[in-house]
């Protein structure tokens, strides 16, 4: 049990793992970012078939390992999310062979149980996240691990067969006697491995598979030593890839170009402050009486906040807009209006509506919060990708705030 909790243990680390490391080479830049898949992109099915052994109590006690090593199909469904990491629901079977020792005559006996075992596997490509990703790259090493069912078949061997009490069981257990190890079996298994991966062409793999399933001691009817017992399975197969095959690089946007922006912006800003109280010296003009200043010709540079893809979280770079909007809305008492984007590219209509609203509304509530800017004084909208704002389509990830 203890080394099932922890394989378990490990899969979910790893799945969370996989998802956050693919989330920070987006977010954060630190390797080439992707567009996830969409639904019914980078599905791939898998069809093959080997040899298994099952390493059992009193399997040991066998004259020829190979008398144990039995056929096993394996066929599977699966998805990549990223060219990192993907997941796959795996079917297995076949005959398990096994040996036994009869008691008190110590007469080997061989058993002939058959199962099968589905299970779902999360994968990582380890040759995509170690190196460059290339839809054309020959060869890919994919480890996976995954949480399954596995059923054993009531055992129909012939009655005749010699009555034995598996070492290490009592005359009274459940699982003793002659008809023990006959019963049918359900049980949660445990599975991992390696796959080894040759590219044939852009639709067909040539991928080899070396895993294994752990399964409680139980699973054949008979306890011994160990408590958990493991089927090892080596098969070789075609995958076939269907839909789009490829990934596509997110194009990010140019960080030091929008700073520098954004930092000439602000000085001009600051320059066209400074001039507006400039005396103006004029001898030979004639007197004009200065005009009162009129609320609604309030001049405003807007400002703009930009997302990264798939993101309505504020980076650290980018407030320096929101402070700005706060300080003008401050001494100038106006009303600013946030309005939210998202680029057309990407993501459908509906989504991109509701990632708008939301970078809409962390804008918003920065400046409501951090700010202290009224709600009042704050009007929110959105508009998804039905309006673009830029011709470049990464820059469409933002929200643009204006006064009102």
């Amino acid at each position: 049990m203890k080394t099932k909790v922890i394989l378990m243990c490990f899969l979910l680390s790893f799945t969370m793992y996989a998802v956050a490391q693919d989330t920070q080479s987006s977010e954060a830049g630190y390797k080439t970012a992707f567009k996830h898949s969409k639904a019914g992109e980078n599905w791939f099915i898998h069809v093959g078939g080997g040899g298994q052994y099952y390493f059992a109590d009193q399997n040991d006690l066998a004259p020829d390992f190979t008398h144990l090593v039995t056929a096993v199909p394996v066929v599977s469904v699966g998805k990549w999310f990223s060219p990192y990491w993907g997941a796959r629901l795996k079917g297995q079977g076949g005959a398990l062979d096994g040996v036994k020792r009869s008691l008190p005559e110590g007469v080997l006996y061989w058993q002939n149980d058959r199962y099968f075992n589905v299970h779902l596997d999360a994968m990582w490509n380890l040759s995509n996240y170690w190196g460059v990703y290339s839809p054309n790259k020959l060869f890919n090493f994919t480890p996976y691990v995954g949480l399954g069912w596995a059923h054993k078949f009531r055992n129909e061997q012939d009655d005749a067969a010699p009555t034995f009490i598996p070492l290490g069981v009592r005359e009274d257990d459940e699982w003793s006697g002659h008809n023990g190890w006959r019963k049918k079996a359900n049980v949660l298994s445990v599975n991992g491995g390696i796959q080894f991966g040759f590219r044939l062409s852009k639709r067909i793999n040539l991928d080899f598979d070396l895993g294994a399933a752990f399964v409680p001691d139980h699973f054949d009817g008979v306890f011994y030593k160990q408590k958990n017992e493991a089927i090892a399975t080596a098969t070789v197969g075609l995958t076939f890839k269907l839909g789009k095959t490829d990934f596509d690089v997110v194009n990010q946007m140019d960080q030091g170009l929008i700073d520098d922006l954004n930092r000439k912006i602000n000085a001009l800003r600051g320059e066209n402050e400074k001039l507006s109280k400039r005396p103006v010296s004029c001898p030979k003009c004639p007197d004009v009486p200065v005009a009162p200043t009129v609320k609604n010709e309030i001049k405003y540079v807007p400002n703009v906040v930009f997302f990264r893809f798939n993101s309505d979280k504020i980076d650290a770079n980018q407030k320096i807009s929101i402070y700005n909007t706060a300080e003008f809305a401050k001494s100038s008492g106006e009303k600013i209006k946030v309005i939210g984007y998202a680029d057309k590219k990407t993501g459908t209509s509906k989504y991109n509506l509701d990632i708008s609203r939301r970078r809409a509304q962390a804008v918003a509530k920065e400046l409501t919060t951090k700010y202290k800017i009224p709600s009042e004084k704050i009007s929110v909208s959105w508009n998804g990708d039905a309006v673009q704002p830029y011709n470049e389509n990464d820059w469409n990830r933002v929200v643009i705030m204006n006064a009102e």
